[in-house]
């Protein structure tokens, strides 16, 4: 049973993680956005196209970017954990062991979303100051 369970939320996990994964390197295939070589001053911006992010900090850096994804990455994986020991709670037909393992998972669940939000607020105190001192 546990090991149906373990393989049933693997797979409803993966497959989101496999899609997303790949949409993250599709890029459009659109010359329209192509730079004119004639146009650009320095070879640098020449491979550069229309509207490529060209800084690592900022509110459309890479590194900012970055981090958002991995906090709503984060949200999903802990409202999962949650629903999954709200079933784990209710099917544990007053089973001491399975109950206290459920309170555990829902208690794990709120205390990475609660240190993931504080890690994110961290980042953006530092993030923000290092990009005003520049």
């Amino acid at each position: 049973m546990k090991r149906a369970f373990v393989a049933i939320v693997a797979g409803i996990l993966l497959v989101p993680a496999l899609v997303a994964g790949s949409l993250a390197f599709v890029a459009p295939a659109d010359s329209a956005h192509a730079i004119n070589l004639k146009d650009s001053v320095d070879g640098s911006n020449s491979a550069k196209g229309e509207g490529q992010v060209s800084s690592l900090d900022g509110e459309t850096g890479v590194i900012r970017t970055g981090i958002n994804i991995l906090l709503y990455i984060i949200g999903v994986i802990s409202v999962i954990m949650i629903i999954i020991g709200g079933l784990r709670y209710a099917t544990s037909g007053g089973n001491a062991s399975t109950v206290t393992s459920a309170k555990n998972t829902i208690l794990y669940a709120v205390i990475g979303l609660v240190i993931a939000i504080f890690a994110y607020a961290i980042i953006n105190f530092v993030m923000n100051n290092v990009a005003a001192k520049n």
